[in-house]
């Protein structure tokens, strides 16, 4: 009875040693989790600085900014003229090949003009007998006056031999607009090019009947290739930008094939002289040199309107700007290296740059990485471009005095850029 006791004493003090190292292993493993939570919650709302954020970031600009507008159009021909004959005839030679450039006045078609070469010469003929008529009742005048100076023929034989050589004069008058009635009747059996232009499908051959009618098909339509127009609307709002366009000597047009590559630079020509109220646009017309044969009628083109051009302009890329419930802003990068948040106006934008004002132009902006910033972060930058930063600055100023002595030509290249 004694061992059972001795042996149920052991037991109880062995439990509550076990109960109490537990609780004392789980206090310390309590107290380690709550300094790691405490830890954690002073890395995320504590002191911004505790971890650095890595951004990439560029200079703002200061340049001369071109102002453009963006409006897809269609390439148009001059001139497009559909050759039809003026006579009824056949077609006895053609004398160009499909696809070929003509010059103005070039022979294009012959038609069979033997018809006409015979009612010329019936004309000629009829011509010349009349005026050997005239010119014996001239004569017969002469002695009329003769003979009645001499009182050898009464003044009425004067006055009729007048009245005949009058007569015969209107008669010979006829017969000269007859020979030129046959001459261009004669014309019209050669068919020359009225303009320059590239000849399209030619639909008669050697032989063909034509006839001169609107309802048949043109023997061939002549396009003009160079220079060529492209027609595009403009938003009755930018209508004050494109009549002053026309007005200035710097302003032009860029156009842009599909391709996004190929691009041509023409001037602005033409404004039309009222706005489509249904849809709210006007029709402008640009013209353009095309000697490579690029610009093809009828196809399509992405058309860019420079207006005007903002001098020594802050420009950043599109992709810095953040806009919120406040409105736009800029992350800034201060000389401690730190983020600041800097409220922007944007003035104008344009493919992937905008121009804004609220900053001084050399600020360093955040570009990527704006999304894990807040408000004085330390901001790092990213190795590659940490690397590079001060060729880029260098870069840059360079650029911005590049733009200063050449304004003008900053502005194309940009724009060709784009």
């Amino acid at each position: 009875m004694s061992q059972f006791k001795t042996l149920t004493i052991v037991a109880v003090i062995a439990a509550l040693a076990g109960g109490a190292w537990y609780f004392a292993a789980s206090s310390t493993q309590n107290k380690a989790d709550a300094g790691a939570s405490a830890s954690a919650a002073a890395g995320k709302n504590g002191d911004p600085s505790a971890h650095p954020v890595s951004v990439s970031t560029v200079l703002a600009q200061q340049r001369d900014y071109p102002v453009r507008i963006s409006a897809n159009g269609t390439v148009s021909a001059l001139n497009t003229v559909d050759i039809r004959p003026q006579v009824t005839s056949t077609v006895s030679k053609v004398h160009i090949r499909e696809g070929q450039f003509v010059k103005a006045g070039e022979l294009l078609f012959t038609l069979d003009s033997r018809a006409d070469e015979v009612n010329l010469a019936k004309a000629q003929a009829q011509l010349d007998k009349d005026l050997a008529t005239l010119a014996d009742y001239q004569r017969q005048l002469v002695r009329s006056k003769e003979l009645v100076a001499k009182k050898f023929v009464a003044q009425s034989a004067l006055d009729t031999s007048q009245a005949a050589v009058d007569a015969q004069a209107a008669v010979v008058a006829s017969d000269r607009a007859a020979v030129v009635a046959a001459k261009v009747a004669l014309s019209y059996d050669r068919i020359v090019a009225p303009s320059a232009g590239r000849t399209g499908i030619i639909s008669v051959y050697p032989g063909s009947l034509v006839q001169p009618s609107a309802t048949t098909p043109a023997l061939v339509t002549i396009t003009q290739i160079d220079p060529i127009a492209i027609m595009f609307p403009l938003p009755q709002r930018n209508l004050p930008d494109a009549l002053e366009s026309m007005r200035r000597t710097d302003s032009y047009v860029t156009a842009r094939l599909p391709d996004g590559v190929t691009q041509f630079k023409g001037k602005l020509q033409f404004v039309d002289n009222a706005v489509d109220a249904a849809s709210g646009t006007v029709k402008v017309k640009a013209i353009f040199d095309n000697k490579e044969m690029k610009l093809w009628p009828g196809a399509y083109v992405t058309v860019e309107l420079s207006v005007q051009t903002l001098k020594d302009a802050v420009v950043v890329p599109q992709d810095a700007i953040i806009v919120g419930a406040r409105g736009k802003s800029v992350y800034a990068v201060t000389a401690e290296g730190k983020a600041e948040l800097r409220p922007v106006v944007v003035t104008q934008s344009f493919g992937t740059d905008a121009v804004v004002t609220g900053i001084a132009a050399g600020t360093r902006i955040v570009l990527d990485g704006k999304q894990n910033l807040r408000p004085g972060a330390v901001v790092k930058q990213r190795d590659n471009e940490a690397k590079d930063s001060s060729a880029k600055a260098a870069a840059n100023r360079q650029d911005g005095a590049g733009s200063q002595e050449k304004p003008a030509e900053k502005s194309a290249s940009a724009a060709s850029a784009s």
